[in-house]
């Protein structure tokens, strides 16, 4: 059974159609790709499935149960969805450990030990343990996006959504961050990812798919997208980014 899934999702603001019949499955230990310019409605993508955004047709599923019903509780949702964003959204008066302690303690109700131990056992994995004691202006940027990304790990959700999660950063701080994401990948973490650096999508995607103007132009595994495309709007984009 797929973890997420998209069914023929329509998403517009005001009368522009943002998204248009976007359906996709993303399966256990998988990772998918969004590419596509900006604009094409990838981060929009990612909002729907976490429930950000209300989508105006379609459906959202997680584990085969629909999300769509006004019942459903977008917070409990998102306790097995977890976002991470292009800016870091750190606490600022929170050291690196109590960020990372914030939603296991509160939105889970964990032990606190229990908790931190997991926290640190995460923090060790990205080679920040010492630094959990920290405030985040205290980290650099790529620093911070990691420990955005350990945040969210540690609800240890179902499937981990990252929108541009390296565009804000400075160049040189940028493999850092796809470092741990490719450890992830490895590892079997489950992923949505909506990215602009194309040779890491060909590294760590199990598919990717390209969105132009809301719509899922083509989808594929990364040879057949970036060797073998076979619609002119992806040819387009890809040299485009060459």
């Amino acid at each position: 059974m797929s973890v997420l899934e998209l069914r023929h999702v329509e998403k517009r603001f005001g009368e522009h159609p943002v998204l248009r019949d976007v359906s996709l499955t993303l399966e256990a230990h998988r990772v998918a790709c969004l590419i596509g310019a900006s604009g094409s409605g990838k981060s929009t993508l990612l909002r729907c499935a976490n429930l950000l955004e209300p989508i105006d047709a379609g459906d959202v599923l997680l584990h085969g149960q629909s999300l769509s019903d006004p019942r459903v509780d977008p917070n409990l949702v998102r306790r097995e969805i977890a976002m991470v964003f292009q800016s870091f959204n750190l606490f600022p008066h929170l050291s690196v450990l109590d960020n990372v302690l914030l939603g296991p303690r509160y939105a889970l109700g964990r032990d606190r030990a229990e908790a931190e131990s997991e926290a640190r056992t995460l923090l060790a994995r990205i080679g920040l343990e010492s630094r959990a004691g920290d405030y985040p202006d205290r980290l650099s940027g790529g620093q911070q996006q990691r420990v955005a990304i350990v945040r969210s790990l540690a609800m240890r959700p179902s499937v981990l959504l990252l929108d541009e999660v390296t565009s804000a950063l400075d160049p040189t701080l940028v493999g850092e961050v796809l470092d741990l994401l490719r450890d992830l990948a490895t590892a079997g973490t489950t992923m949505l990812i909506a990215t602009h650096e194309m040779a890491f999508a060909r590294d760590v995607a199990s598919e990717v798919l390209f969105l132009e103007e809301g719509v899922i132009v083509e989808r594929g595994t990364p040879a057949q997208i970036f060797d073998d495309p076979q619609e002119p709007a992806t040819r387009a984009f890809l040299r485009r980014t060459e």
